[in-house]
């Protein structure tokens, strides 16, 4: 067994939690950097979601629905991180107390 196919044999549970705990830890380590990446991939990758899901409605394509749901998941997971951080640490971000 390859790690390819062990990868796409996840299931949309261990996607999530895989990616909370990736975006758990880049706050941990850099809050300034991750404030960033998150604000900028979860608004590139939920404009991406908006725009397949409406080219799916307009055309029905051949792309799995495993494809929108890890999507969906790719938004709201550095979303809960970050409100995770925020509300473990009161709001306080160590760039803005510089």
């Amino acid at each position: 067994m390859n790690i390819r196919n062990t990868l796409l044999n996840l299931s949309l549970l261990e996607i999530f939690l895989l990616e909370v705990v990736c975006w758990l830890g880049l706050w941990l380590l850099n809050d300034y950097l991750a404030t960033l990446l998150t604000l900028i991939i979860t608004a590139i990758v939920f404009t991406i979601l908006i725009i397949a899901l409406l080219s799916e409605l307009i055309e029905r394509s051949k792309v799995p629905r495993k494809y929108f749901w890890v999507m969906g998941l790719s938004v709201l997971a550095p979303t809960l991180a970050a409100l995770t951080y925020i509300l473990i640490f009161g709001g306080q971000f160590s760039f803005l107390e510089k």
